[in-house]
């Protein structure tokens, strides 16, 4: 399998899952400016508590690498992450009027536990091909998402979830999500068959997470 197809395998097998959350009640209420304000406080506090796990995974690529140039590709994400897609949450948290110590008050959902868990386990038992396969899930999803999103006329423009979309549909994201594709085809540019099947398998697994944390969002479990 070429470099180029790896990733497009990737994005092919988890499709219909990446389908029904475009579709998801949650997704398409910020789409339209209609989601209820509770839930989407909800989900911020969720997937705010999320990203420093996340971050933990990219993490585990610093230690885990061994090329110098590697260390520091993650080590930046790990950076991005904290101080760059957080800065949105925190925005909002403010705008919210919630404080970081609240914030860090707040119980993990049974289903950000389980995602957060499983990605950290694939990180701490696996190589960075493994690593990259749990986080890109998620990157790929949102960009996904918020490039659906934008082309919403005016969603961008509303007064509360617009920096959302214009977050998520920006070229800075968007520049961050292609470099972890070309990263994830890098890594596993020798891949044999089964390494690919354990790598397709933790995508669409990851995946399915995501779909499930957008459920847990709408539906603000506990």
């Amino acid at each position: 399998m070429s470099t180029h197809r790896l990733t497009d395998h990737l994005h092919k097998a988890a499709a219909s899952v990446w389908d029904k959350c475009l579709q998801h009640p949650f997704v398409r209420s910020i789409g339209d400016g209609t989601l209820d304000m509770e839930k989407f406080r909800y989900f911020m506090l969720q997937d705010y508590l999320y990203l420093f796990e996340y971050a933990r995974v990219f993490a585990m690529g610093v230690v885990k690498a061994r090329d110098p140039d590697l260390m520091r590709t993650f080590a930046a994400n790990v950076d991005a992450t904290l101080n760059g897609e957080m800065n949105l949450h925190r925005a909002y948290m403010k705008q919210l009027g919630i404080t970081e110590e609240q914030v860090m008050a707040v119980q993990p959902a049974l289903d950000n536990i389980s995602y957060t868990n499983y990605m950290l386990s694939v990180a701490c038992t696996g190589g960075l091909d493994e690593i990259v396969a749990s986080i890109l899930a998620c990157a790929w999803s949102y960009a996904e998402i918020g490039k659906e999103l934008a082309a919403i006329p005016g969603a961008t423009e509303h007064p509360l979830y617009g920096e959302w979309i214009k977050s998520y549909s920006g070229p800075g994201y968007r520049a961050i999500n292609d470099a972890l594709i070309d990263l994830m085809n890098r890594l596993a540019a020798d891949a044999d068959s089964a390494r690919i099947q354990r790598l397709t398998e933790i995508f669409v697994n990851c995946s399915r997470f995501e779909l499930g944390f957008w459920d847990m969002a709408w539906e603000m479990r506990a």
